[in-house]
């Protein structure tokens, strides 16, 4: 075994804190003496944000092992726990805290030694970011210079050294095929494997969801199928099969969207199957696609390299250099840079290195040609599968630059979310942090900003010289942005002392809201709301003045876009086909702004008028914690599957729903309405395949009723003995984060002195996908979340044997969900949802026909007519705490549920 760093290490945990010296010596320690020698002598340690929130000291600085890990394996995942570090260096698991600094030391000369290793894979250009890290004061750096030679000749920059993508012709039309299904059966088989399981469920899910591949009849009417595959069902082959015999006979692009990163990952896995990883000619037949803010922007990096970050954020983007140059597609947000490196920094340095803004100047760009983006959005127009995200099919489908890109045969796994996702998209929402945004865009940033970030005047300074009329729209634009809220305009409302127009109606908002809000979140520090109604004549002038104000910005961007379309027409000398495709995507930015603009004057000039019966309107003041962060006036369509149905249905040519949880029970009807296929007189083609597992006997849910609502001692307590009974494994859901976190605060430290460590969303400085890659690597962990853990989570086997749900998780009683209750039958819809969510919450538990668990509500009075939320056969017993307790100690095959409640009640 190598022989350890010779370099204090220190290790907390709830279970206590243990301190290793370079000598050998292992000792608890307690925190004010670790937080004493860590500030003295930099120490090994593993995720400084995490081990400092445990000391309670935020500014914990040492020898990170992530930061050497992300340095020396660029583009590699290791799990950031001691278990997960073990097994990524080879070393033997820990058997216990107080042996976890001697693992960090011998991890980090593991590390250390694969520097000087002749087949290191990631040598290039390692020694010249060491140099830039060293003159960042980088911890690290001159321990790891002994173990790197300097090259022979110079290492080449990294944005010389990336390839270039190359143009492609527009792929023709698809063919118009009809596919049998003798044929996709055949596929079928072929992928999933001589000798697989004949699955009947799956052979019927895969013929009738390809009937959405059939030539469309009609213009403007697709075929649409919703199809409920129950978990284990196998939906993703089952519909990857007539898709890709369709892309290969029709020579077509088929687009699969889903709502969670997860998903993306596991479809990217599965279409292997089908297709390789390149066609002969190099090109890829698969490509994920994610929104332009999920990549790195190559000249922000540029940016951040030669000065636009200082501190540690400096240090976070020469690390994020040496993983742009092994990354395989660029993605920061669920690719292949880890999840963990960009908390490690603690600030926004990874969001401030994608385009989050919007102002890519595309061909302007000197890394246009290198562009991770780019590349990604010309690979899939010649793709014959493309895997997104809900959101990005909706907007390409909206506004997409390129008719090519625009999906025309789409299979929306998750259904379940597209109601969800349209509602976001089509959205309008006018706030003081949106208004800051446009006003960066046409201005530029504040004088005292650190960035690359340029106004449009800088943006299109030679067209303001060239074309007199387009400088003239230039400056008009820029001078009607000053009206817009500027840097410090939460204090100057809180103030009473708002700056202009915009201001002035936010100053309006505000105060309205915290006249008029009921909802009791102002003592608790939750946003507040109330509905944009009954507003005075006042009220109705400041909004007058403001859009008056957004026209000022908008009548000039429309005659700036008119001159830069008369220039593409008539281009003079000096503009070359890189300046016409600047000017092209100059013209395309400015045409959604443009449409912002439309719709927030809209918005406003029908305020005080009368209510339009396909909207609700509100005022909101956001909140966190008691702290103000945006203000603004909302709007959401009261059926957002209308624009839907008109923007990406009518459109298409076949779209496929599918879903586990698509259909309320055996009730079609709520997920016909929600499909939007009514809103184009579209029958759709309704498929139901049911799960093969044994729910009878793999799983029982037990509805505890003796933990009362409100009493957050017996809730922590509930869940702490849950825990210990389970012996971890435990998935815990809240409907709150202040009590999931008083929770937390009360029962960790009792767990982790038993050996079973818990983690918690909004607790731990961890992004969320790193939570659930910590929960499923040790059977002995739990985890405890809100919403985004309830759907998505794929974590199969003994990682997760229990999940518990801390209450019904009923709706937000927000302004909207009144509205949309009321059209929709009142407590009825409220009921939609619930057991949407019990249904989504259930799936997390029975992912294999291996699989064993139970499903545990702390409901004193849980309704029977929510029960159908559960698979038909699963036994649903009511109990005490100390009941549920003993029946988790036995397991599930050995149960005899005593007293059991039909799901028919």
């Amino acid at each position: 075994m190598v022989a350890a760093l010779p370099l204090p290490a220190l290790h907390a945990s709830h279970a206590g804190t243990w301190l290793r010296s370079a000598n050998g010596e292992t000792r608890g320690v307690a925190k004010g003496e670790a937080v004493t020698l860590a500030a003295d002598t930099p120490a090994l340690i593993l995720n400084a944000p995490l081990v400092a929130t445990r000391l309670g000291y935020p500014d914990l600085s040492g020898l990170d092992l992530l930061e050497l890990f992300a340095f020396v394996r660029p583009a590699q995942f290791c799990v950031p726990t001691p278990k997960g570090l073990a097994h990524a260096t080879g070393l033997p698991e820990p058997a216990s805290d107080d042996a976890v600094p001697e693992l960090l030391q011998r991890a980090a000369a593991v590390l250390l030694e694969q520097c000087e290793a002749a087949d290191w894979p990631q040598r290039e250009g390692a020694w010249s970011i060491l140099q830039s890290l060293a003159k960042l004061r980088w911890p690290w750096a001159a321990i790891i210079a002994p173990h790197i030679a300097r090259p022979e000749r110079a290492e080449k920059w990294l944005f010389s050294r990336l390839p270039e993508w190359e143009e492609s012709p527009e792929r023709p039309q698809p063919a118009q095929v009809l596919i049998e299904e003798n044929e996709i059966e055949g596929r079928l088989e072929r992928l999933t494997g001589e000798g697989a399981e004949r699955r009947e469920g799956q052979r019927s899910y895969a013929r009738e969801t390809g009937g959405m591949f059939a030539p469309r009849g009609k213009d403007r009417r697709p075929h649409v199928v919703l199809a409920q595959a129950g978990t284990g069902v196998g939906k993703t082959l089952g519909y990857l099969a007539p898709a890709s015999l369709w892309a290969e006979r029709a020579k077509g692009t088929v687009w699969v969207s889903t709502y969670t990163k997860n998903l993306q990952r596991q479809l990217r896995q599965e279409a292997r199957r089908a297709w390789g990883e390149t066609r002969p000619d190099g090109s890829k037949p698969v490509v994920v696609r994610k929104g332009r803010e999920n990549y790195l922007c190559l000249l922000n990096l540029e940016d951040a390299l030669q000065g636009g970050f200082g501190g540690r954020a400096a240090i976070l983007a020469q690390l994020v250099a040496r993983w742009a140059a092994f990354s395989a597609d660029g993605d920061m947000i669920g690719g292949d840079l880890p999840g963990w490196l960009g908390t490690l920094f603690r600030k926004r340095g990874i969001a401030a290195l994608t385009d989050q803004r919007g102002e890519c100047v595309y061909a302007g760009c000197p890394h246009y040609r290198k562009c991770f983006i780019e590349r990604s959005a010309r690979a899939s127009a010649q793709a014959d599968l493309v895997i997104a995200n809900h959101a990005l099919v909706m907007i390409n489908a909206a506004r997409g630059r390129d008719h090519a890109l625009r999906p025309t045969r789409i299979v929306f796994d998750e259904g379940h979310h597209v109601f969800d996702a349209a509602d976001s998209t089509f959205a309008a929402a006018l706030t003081g942090q949106e208004l800051i945004e446009l006003r960066r865009w046409v201005i530029g940033p504040e004088r005292n900003s650190r960035g690359r970030r340029r106004g449009l005047a800088a943006r299109l300074a030679d067209i303001a010289s060239y074309d007199e009329e387009g400088g003239k729209a230039i400056a008009a634009a820029r001078e009607g942005a000053e009206a817009l809220p500027s840097e410090g305009w939460t204090q100057r409302l809180a103030d009473n002392a708002p700056s202009g127009p915009l201001e002035a109606l936010l100053a309006a908002v505000r105060a309205l809201t915290y006249a008029r809000d009921e909802s009791g979140a102002q003592d608790a520090g939750y946003g507040i709301e109330t509905e944009a109604a009954q507003l005075d004549g006042n009220f109705i002038e400041l909004a007058g003045q403001a859009a008056a104000a957004l026209a000022a910005i908008r009548k000039p961007l429309i005659r700036l876009g008119v001159r830069l379309e008369k220039l593409l027409e008539e281009a003079p000398d000096w503009l070359d086909a890189q300046g016409r495709q600047r000017l092209d995507g100059a013209r395309h930015a400015m045409a959604w702004r443009i449409d912002l603009l439309s719709a927030w004057e809209a918005l406003l000039d029908r305020l005080g008028g009368p209510a339009d019966p396909e909207f609700v309107d509100w005022l909101a003041v956001d909140r966190n914690e008691s702290r103000e962060f945006d203000i603004g006036i909302h709007r959401r369509w009261l059926d957002p599957m209308k624009p839907f149905a008109r923007v990406v249905l009518e459109p298409s040519h076949g779209v496929t729903m599918t879903s586990a949880t698509l259909r309320d029970g055996d009730d079609w009807q709520s997920a016909i309405m929600r499909s939007g296929a009514p809103r184009i007189e579209v029958q759709p083609r309704l498929v139901q395949a049911d799960s093969p597992f044994d729910y009878a006997a793999q799983a029982e849910v037990l509805i505890v009723t003796d933990v009362k609502k409100g009493d957050l001692a017996a809730l922590a307590g509930a869940y702490a003995r849950i825990i210990e009974g389970c012996g971890g494994g435990v998935l815990g859901l809240f409907t709150a984060i202040r009590r999931m976190r008083a929770v937390h605060g009360r029962i960790a430290d009792r767990l982790a002195r038993a050996g079973l460590p818990l983690y918690a969303q909004h607790v731990d400085p961890i992004d969320t996908g790193t939570l659930v890659d910590i929960f499923r690597d040790d059977p002995a962990a739990s985890l405890l979340g809100t919403d985004a853990l309830r759907d998505g989570v794929d974590v199969p086997g003994e990682s997760l044997r229990c999940v518990v749900m801390e209450q019904v998780p009923w709706p937000k009683p927000s302004i909207l969900h009144r509205a949309r209750r009321a059209a929709n039958g009142g407590s009825a819809h409220d009921d939609r949802i619930i057991r949407a969510r019990l249904a989504q919450a259930f799936g997390r538990l029975i992912r294999s026909r291996e699989d064993r668990g139970h499903f545990v509500v702390l409901s004193p009075a849980f309704p029977s007519r929510l029960l159908t939320a559960f698979p038909p056969g699963t036994p649903v017993t009511r109990l005490t705490l100390a009941e549920a307790l003993q029946r988790l100690g036995s397991g599930v095959s050995e149960s005899e549920p005593a007293v059991t409640e039909s799901q028919d009640t």
